[in-house]
């Protein structure tokens, strides 16, 4: 279950997501300006997320490398 929640949240696979809600919004004649603005947030929400996600696996780490001292 781990490795399935850290490939959701793996930078690659949120690109590959944005481009697809990217070229389905093209398709359907939503707004160049809408669109540009859902992509930025996407890409800020996916390093947000990322960050999150990678120290706190780091922090996890330490705290069991801690115990086991």
């Amino acid at each position: 279950m781990q490795n399935f929640l850290k490939k959701l949240t793996s930078r690659k696979f949120l690109a590959a997501l944005a481009g697809v809600a990217t070229g389905l919004a093209m398709v359907f004649g939503v707004d160049e300006t809408t669109i540009s603005t859902v992509a930025g947030a996407v890409t800020t929400v996916a390093s947000v997320v990322s960050y999150i996600m990678s120290e706190g696996m780091v922090d996890a780490a330490a705290v069991g490398a801690g115990k086991d001292k």
